[in-house]
């Protein structure tokens, strides 16, 4: 005597999660190191550390990354190496950092 078990049924919060998840980039793959890494102009990486060459978003999140990382290391604004600027933009290459899906 087996289907006892009640039906789950979703939930729109649920539904709304798997589609979330499925449309936004993470950051895996070959898409999230190009996004990681400010190759493409369309990438969150913007500023690289010059003594670790770690990337970040913004200046905000540079400073905090040198703070926890390189304290006792002044932390010099003019060093910081941009890489949006040092990298040309091409628009015929999908960004990675533009939330969506090719399939909808």
């Amino acid at each position: 005597m087996t289907g006892k078990a009640k039906p789950k049924k979703h939930t729109a919060k649920e539904i709304a999660a798997k589609i979330d998840a499925a449309t936004t980039n993470r950051g895996g793959g070959k898409a999230g190191l190009a996004d990681r890494s400010g190759v493409e102009k369309g990438g969150h990486a913007k500023f690289a550390c010059p003594h670790c060459k770690t990337t970040a978003p913004d200046l905000k999140t540079m400073q905090i990354h040198h703070d926890a990382k390189h304290p006792k290391l002044p932390f010099e604004e003019s060093k910081l190496v941009n890489l949006h600027s040092t990298h040309g933009a091409d628009s015929s290459k999908p960004r990675p950092g533009v939330r969506g899906s090719l399939k909808k």
